[in-house]
C-alpha cells in the first residue's frame, strides 16, 4: 500500500470504506462489513437514512454557509428544539466535541468572572479516565497521560479526582473552584455510568456552594441511552452541557446547551465559531432530532439494548475467561474483558467482519446505529459467538 499523505496520528487498519448502507460499511473491494462502532456513536441514524439525507441534499442546494452575523433562521429552529427537550435555555452550535466542551468550560468559568460572580473561582474538577477531546483544554481536562505526551504545558484550571468517589470530589472542593465536568457516562474510559449517589451528590454540593455541574454528553447523548440525554436516567439537571456526535448523525455537529443562569458571562463577543451552526449542520441536527425525540423512537432504543445486554450476559458466561461483565445502558454497551479488548476488537474486524471499538478499562464497545434490526443484531452475534470460538489471546499477544 502507498505510503498515505495524511498525518499519521491514527493507526490507521487495511478497511477502506467507501460506501454505507444502513447498519453495514463496504469496503473498496466489495467486503461487508457489519458496523456496530457507528463511527465511534455518530452514525446513530445508520449510513443510509432518507431523511437525513433529503435533509442535507435539500440544503445544499438552497444555502450552504454564512457568517453568524447574520441572522439564522436554521440555527434558531433547531436551538429551540433542543430548548423545548431538555433543561437549557440556550445553545451555542460548535463543530465538534471537543468545541462543544471547550465551550461548556468557557462558560463554567464566564459564569464565575461575571460582575456578580467570584473571580478566584477558575478551576473545574474532573475525574480519572476521562475523555474530553484533544484540543489544548481538553487534554489539559482529562488525566490521561497518553494524551499528554509532547504537548506539555497542559493548561491551568484543572484538578483530576477519582471518578464516582462523592467523597473525594466533595474534599477537593476549594475557593478556586467553579465546578466539576464530568461525563454520566464514561466512554473512552470503559462504559462506566456513574453512581446515582455520585451525580445526586455533585449536584448537591453545586447548589450548596453555588458552582457550575457541567455534563460531557458528547458520547452518551442524543439518544444513545434510551434517553434523549443520560442525565434523564439520573433525574439530575446539569447547568451546562456538552453534546456531539450523534446530534448531526455523520454531519460535524456539537452543541454546549446551558441555563440562563449559567449562561450569564456568555455576551456579545465572549466565543465565536465561524462554520458553528452552519445552514448544511443545522439542517442535519434537525433532521435527527426530528427522529430522536419521538418517545416511541427512544422506547425502542431502550427495548433493543435491554435485549442485547441480556443476550451478551448469557453469551459472556461461555466464556468465562475472557469476559468479565456487560455494562452500560441503552445502545451504549461495554463488554469488559479479562484479556486486553484491542487485539479482540481487531480480530473480530479482521476475521469477521465485524466492527466494534476498543475502550479502556480493557473494554468492548458495543455501539450499533440506534437503527439497528433484529436481523443485524443476530448477525451481531453470529459473528461474535464465531470470533469467541476461534480467539487465541496468547496468539494475539
Amino acid at each position: 500500500m502507498a505510503i498515505s499523505p495524511l498525518m499519521p496520528v491514527y493507526p490507521r487498519c487495511d478497511v477502506r470504506p467507501v460506501r454505507g448502507d444502513n447498519c453495514h460499511l463496504i469496503d473498496e473491494d466489495g467486503t461487508r462489513y457489519l458496523d456496530f462502532a457507528s463511527g465511534i456513536a455518530v452514525n446513530l441514524l445508520g449510513h443510509s437514512h432518507p431523511g437525513l439525507i433529503g435533509a442535507i441534499q435539500q440544503q445544499a442546494e438552497t444555502l450552504m454557509h454564512v457568517s453568524n452575523l447574520y441572522g439564522s433562521p436554521q440555527g434558531e429552529r433547531l436551538a429551540q428544539t433542543l430548548v423545548d427537550h431538555t433543561f437549557a435555555d440556550t445553545v451555542f452550535f460548535t463543530n465538534s466535541g471537543a468545541e462543544a466542551v471547550e465551550c461548556a468550560i468557557k462558560t463554567a468559568r464566564a459564569y464565575h468572572q461575571h460582575e456578580d460572580g467570584d473571580s478566584n473561582r477558575t478551576e473545574l474538577i474532573t475525574f480519572t479516565s476521562a475523555f474530553h477531546g484533544r484540543t489544548m483544554a481538553t487534554i489539559s481536562a482529562s488525566n490521561q497521560e497518553k494524551m499528554h505526551k509532547g504537548f506539555m504545558p497542559l493548561l491551568p484550571g484543572f484538578q483530576y479526582c477519582e471518578f464516582d468517589d462523592l467523597a473525594a470530589a466533595k474534599a477537593m472542593v476549594g475557593p478556586k473552584t467553579a465546578g466539576f465536568l464530568v461525563e454520566p457516562i464514561q466512554g473512552e474510559g470503559g462504559i462506566r455510568p456513574a453512581s446515582q449517589e455520585f451525580i445526586e451528590g455533585l449536584r448537591a454540593i453545586c447548589d450548596e456552594q453555588d458552582l457550575m455541574l457541567v455534563f460531557d454528553e458528547v458520547q452518551c447523548g442524543v439518544a444513545r441511552t434510551g434517553h434523549l440525554y443520560a442525565y434523564e436516567m439520573y433525574g439530575v439537571e446539569p447547568d451546562v452541557m456538552a453534546s456531539a456526535k450523534g446530534i448531526g448523525g455523520g454531519f460535524p455537529l456539537g452543541a454546549c446547551l446551558a441555563t440562563e443562569k449559567a449562561a450569564r458571562g456568555m455576551g456579545f463577543g465572549s466565543h465565536g465559531s465561524t462554520y458553528g451552526g452552519n445552514p448544511l449542520a443545522m439542517a442535519a441536527g434537525s433532521a435527527v432530532m426530528e427522529v430522536v425525540t419521538d418517545p416511541d423512537f427512544l422506547a425502542d432504543v431502550r427495548a433493543k439494548g435491554e435485549r442485547i445486554r441480556t443476550r451478551l450476559d448469557q453469551f459472556i458466561g461461555n466464556y468465562p475467561d475472557l469476559f468479565d461483565c456487560v455494562r452500560g445502558a441503552g445502545l451504549m454497551l461495554g463488554v469488559r474483558m479479562k484479556v486486553e479488548s484491542r487485539p479482540f476488537f481487531q480480530h473480530l474486524r479482521d476475521k469477521h467482519q465485524l466492527l466494534t471499538v476498543a475502550a479502556g478499562d480493557q473494554t468492548l464497545r458495543v455501539l450499533p446505529p440506534l437503527v439497528v434490526g433484529d436481523a443485524e443484531i443476530d448477525e451481531f452475534f453470529e459473528k461474535l459467538s464465531a470470533g469467541a470460538a476461534d480467539y487465541d489471546p496468547g496468539a494475539a499477544g
